[in-house]
């Protein structure tokens, strides 16, 4: 009885647009990847702004929370070719676990080679 209320409960999420996201890629980086957006470049942006981890979480937590090309990281010429950022439709503490990800994936201290 239990094992067919769970696989009824996957099948009903599976199909819900509104179903919470598994990991980062489904919840972000699909959606870069599909739109090209260098996400890379999106990170090197705000450590160039914001320069530490937490100063960058606060500014994609804000940004995600309300997105609005005046406070984008990313130039007006950017707009041009890619689309404006919508609204995540995620609880908070989601989003702050995922932008939490992206950092550590894109974070360059990871690629640099000390001797």
């Amino acid at each position: 009885m239990i094992l067919l209320w769970l696989s009824a409960m996957c099948i009903a999420t599976q199909g819900n647009e509104y179903a919470e996201p598994k990991n980062l890629y489904t919840a972000c980086l699909k959606c870069h990847q599909s739109e090209q957006v260098p996400s890379s470049l999106v990170y090197r942006r705000y450590l160039m702004r914001y320069s530490t981890p937490e100063r960058i979480k606060k500014a994609m937590f804000s940004y995600l929370e309300a997105p609005e090309k005046a406070d984008s990281i990313m130039p007006p010429q950017f707009f041009l070719k890619f689309p404006m950022k919508k609204k995540m439709q995620m609880n908070d503490m989601l989003l702050k676990k995922y932008i939490r990800e992206y950092i550590e994936q894109f974070d360059v201290k990871k690629r640099l080679v000390l001797p």
